[in-house]
């Protein structure tokens, strides 16, 4: 037995061994999860360009007017698919990327991190939350994209079309505040399930949007794509955060 080679000769030995694929793991994804994520922020900007310029070229016509029509009774276009309870869950989680949910959900967590001592970080979100509404504003108003006009709208709108406003902030929020609570878990199933949590919301009230008929499909697409990029933005933010020099607790 002490010959075999898949034996420990020592308990010292075995613990050596731990330490050293657990150090490869921790200097690993430091680079690697940065290198992705600029990679990933990259490739939402890009898209959100890419997306737009295809849009205002026509591209999107076509498969906007079909989508919008597939979600609609073809003997009344006032009539989404589906009872009417489910018109009223679809306005609920539509309900989730309201201005007034997302703010609300914003302060909770600036409260709680700064009554937990980390007040740098909840200026933090603060901050980037707000910078992320105001990077919709521009792009709204900069876009000027009507609201649709084939089928009657499901929910009150104000603003204009591209992108859209719900999916750029739930994006934004949802994805930041995800990516930040999974930086300080250890467990990568709870990582996955925070992440992948924060993408579904983002992805059902973007849904909802379309199924309402408040915007065309590509204004949730493009939402989702800046919303994403500018969320990757902030958890390289938070993340530098985490890897600053000691101090304070912050």
């Amino acid at each position: 037995m002490r010959n075999d080679p898949t034996t420990p000769s020592s308990p010292a030995e075995a613990q050596a061994k731990r330490g050293r694929a657990k150090t490869w793991r921790e200097r690993w994804p430091v680079e690697a999860e940065v290198l992705l994520a600029l990679s990933g922020a990259a490739t939402g900007l890009l898209a959100f360009l890419l997306i737009a310029g295809s849009v205002f070229n026509g591209g999107f016509r076509g498969i906007d007017e079909a989508l919008l029509l597939a979600l609609r009774n073809p003997a009344d276009r006032s009539d989404p698919l589906g009872p009417a309870w489910f018109e009223e869950v679809v306005r609920d989680v539509t309900a989730l990327g309201s201005t007034v949910v997302l703010t609300l959900v914003v302060l909770a967590v600036w409260g709680f991190l700064t009554l937990s001592g980390r007040p740098r970080k909840a200026l933090a979100v603060l901050g980037w939350s707000a910078a992320g509404a105001l990077l919709s504003t521009i792009a709204k108003l900069g876009f000027a994209r009507p609201r649709p006009d084939l089928v009657p709208h499901g929910a009150e709108v104000y603003t204009h079309s591209f992108p859209s406003g719900h999916a750029l902030s739930s994006a934004v929020i949802f994805m930041t505040l995800g990516a930040m609570i999974a930086l300080v878990q250890d467990d990568r199933r709870i990582k996955f399930y925070v992440l992948a949590f924060a993408v579904l919301l983002t992805l059902l009230v973007g849904l909802s949007r379309i199924y309402l008929g408040v915007h065309w499909p590509s204004d949730v697409l493009a939402g989702w794509a800046l919303g994403a990029a500018w969320a990757t933005i902030g958890w390289l933010v938070f993340r530098r955060m985490d890897f600053a020099p000691p101090g304070p607790r912050q």
